[in-house]
């Protein structure tokens, strides 16, 4: 997590007796990673959080795989994905591999009937359309159109969205997702190049702190499994917390673009990074100011990665045919670059207002079902001289 917060109630020293006005004991509880060597918060409960009732049974979520390996770039038109009423049933894993799954989903409706949990990945959701608030037993995160929001894996959490419009590309990292090294220093405060600084971080606030007993039922994902477990306090009972492990958001609005006389390469849009994969954000930008300049991207070979990019808004200058919602895979193994045409235009222009997330990942994607249903099917042709 990038930095220190804390909410509500805390003893002066931790690992002490923190009493309740009726001379209770709260229960502490260490929210940590990587054993007990990563980032951590101390939360604070006033029941055990401990307290299973049931294991009610467990479901399958192992994505259906219809290609393991690909070589073939593909154009997915992500809007094609009906909507669902439930928030976990609208999630539609379209490229996975070992570490990462790369989907999207279109929830109608709010996360209000249960509690939800991911104990095997962090979750990276971005916001395309919609608004609401991320509900987390750590403090509320209120999003809009454009917000990343960044929850690490073991937060509890429901969803409030406003209407019933909206659309979220997704990844799970069973990494955890940092802040780049790059924009750091080794004190692990943004440095003075970053595109980005701790200012703009949308951090968790009014902490909700539920005294209840009953039955909650709370869904975790662990091992591929979703168990439905049944617990006898409510989830959201925290008085306090410290620490460095919490959820987040981020807009892409506030990336403020690297730019330069000559074409820069992607590593400048970085905004995200695991062992796994990284995220870059292409965000509206003056282009190079080299009077021979070319703002087109040259083409490159994708050898060590594959390439996902998710459109997002405006006219992504490198490209042609690609609208909001589409998602593209340029896998490893080949080369590639602008669509005929584009590189050759771009000369002379001065600025884009493109709105795009890019995801690197660095061991190979394989295509689910989902994915093939919504495939344009003839994507690796369109760079061919007569396909425009």
């Amino acid at each position: 997590m990038p930095i220190y917060h804390h909410l509500g109630q805390l003893p002066p020293k931790r690992h002490t007796q923190f009493r309740k006005p009726d001379g209770g004991l709260y229960y502490e509880q260490l929210f940590g990673t990587v054993g007990f060597d990563g980032m951590s918060s101390l939360l604070y409960h006033i029941g055990r959080p401990t307290q299973v009732k049931r294991i009610v049974g467990k479901t399958d979520l192992t994505p259906a795989v219809a290609e393991a390996k690909t070589i073939t770039a593909r154009k997915l038109i992500g809007f094609d994905v009906a909507p669902q009423d439930d928030f976990l049933a609208a999630r539609k894993p379209l490229l996975v591999n070992s570490s990462t799954q790369i989907g999207v989903a279109a929830p109608r409706h709010s996360l209000r009937d249960y509690f939800y949990k991911n104990a095997d990945a962090d979750e990276l959701l971005f916001i395309h359309r919609g608004t609401g608030t991320l509900r987390t037993l750590v403090g509320n995160i209120p999003f809009e159109y454009g917000d990343y929001l960044v929850i690490p894996r073991g937060i509890i959490y429901q969803i409030d969205f406003d209407t019933e419009d909206n659309r979220i590309l997704y990844t799970e990292s069973t990494d955890p997702i940092y802040t780049p090294k790059r924009y750091r220093n080794h004190f692990g405060q943004l440095l003075e190049h970053s595109p980005f600084t701790e200012r703009d971080y949308k951090l968790p606030r009014d902490l909700e702190t539920h005294d209840e007993e009953g039955e909650f039922t709370i869904k975790i994902k662990k091992q591929g499994m979703l168990h439905e477990l049944v617990y006898a306090s409510h989830p959201f009972d925290v008085v306090g917390w410290d620490g460095y492990n919490f959820p987040y958001g981020f807009s892409i609005h506030n990336f403020e673009p690297i730019t330069g006389r000559v074409h820069q390469p992607p590593p400048v849009h970085q905004t995200f990074e695991t062992k796994s994969f990284v995220v870059c954000s292409f965000c509206p930008r003056l282009y190079d100011y080299h009077p021979l300049a070319i703002p087109a991207p040259y083409n490159h070979s994708n050898i060590d990665s594959d390439e996902v990019l998710y459109y997002v808004d405006g006219d992504f200058m490198s490209r042609t045919g690609i609208g909001p919602g589409y998602l593209t895979l340029h896998p490893g193994g080949i080369p590639h670059g602008p669509h005929p045409g584009t590189y050759e235009g771009s000369i002379g222009k001065t600025g884009t207002e493109e709105l795009a997330v890019m995801i690197d990942t660095f061991h190979p994607l394989q295509v689910t079902a989902e994915a093939a249903k919504i495939d344009d099917g003839k994507y690796y042709q369109s760079w061919l001289a007569d396909a425009h």
